[in-house]
């Protein structure tokens, strides 16, 4: 976070579990397959929580990170981003709504809605890891007029940072991709712009970095006008006009 402050980002973005990603063959069993969470140091994340929402105030920036949030002590708890604004508050919480099937049967509870946040004049919504594999969430951004969607994963898998790629090309939207460091060397971090071309990349090394770029929606850049004024909405117009036509659903 202080890095990415001295380097001037107004926003910046942590892979899912940042605070903790359990391993449910780890973790005490309960009934029906899934994991006991009545162990947990709730009390440790919370302080870990906290402490990311102070240094986000201290340095006046945007942060948003993986945790875990409990909820009612039957029900089992959510894997979310918390979305914390410059000023320490936390705005914002999306919690995954497709779960892989360990997570569904074993750890979470999923959620159920989008999450849209303001920063700066662009809007930005927000994904975790195995919902790349479901274009509908992605294209439900793009109804909901977003800018930009932060997908954040835990995974090694070159293959999810193409599809992520498809949807700046698709969409036509920013998509910041983040990974934790020890699956660098796969498929590194870095920020997709309107179009689907890499305009930062961390290096392909299995360690801590960071990708900065701008995003402008005034943006002179080739790639990026073209991606943001006529591919866009012409690609909404010809949707409608499908959708009209009976051509898709």
């Amino acid at each position: 976070m202080r890095e990415a402050a001295d380097a001037g980002a107004r926003l910046v973005q942590f892979p899912e579990g940042a605070i903790v990603y359990p391993d449910p063959d780890a973790m005490p069993a309960a009934d029906g397959g899934t994991v006991s969470w009545t162990e947990t140091a709730w009390d440790v994340i919370g302080a870990e929580e906290e402490a990311i929402r102070l240094l986000a105030r201290e340095l006046g920036i945007w942060v948003v990170f993986g945790t875990i949030r409990p909820l009612a002590p039957a029900v089992l708890p959510r894997n979310s981003l918390l979305v914390v604004s410059d000023q320490g508050e936390i705005t914002a919480r999306y919690d995954k709504r497709i779960l892989s099937h360990t997570e569904a049967t074993r750890l979470y509870s999923p959620g159920s809605e989008p999450v849209v946040f303001e920063i700066d004049g662009l809007r930005v919504g927000c994904a975790l890891c195995i919902e790349a594999n479901f274009p509908e969430l992605f294209a439900q951004y793009e109804a909901l007029d977003v800018d930009v969607v932060l997908l954040s994963v835990m995974v090694d898998d070159a293959a999810r940072a193409v599809v992520a790629q498809a949807y700046g090309t698709l969409f036509n939207y920013w998509i910041g991709y983040s990974v934790p460091a020890q699956f660098g060397s796969t498929a590194p971090a870095g920020v997709i712009g309107p179009g689907g071309r890499w305009l930062a990349r961390c290096p392909a090394e299995d360690r801590p970095a960071l990708a900065v770029t701008d995003l402008d929606l005034d943006a002179e850049d080739r790639d990026i006008a073209i991606g943001l004024r006529l591919a866009r909405p012409w690609r909404r117009l010809a949707r409608a006009q499908s959708r009209k036509a009976g051509l898709i659903g």
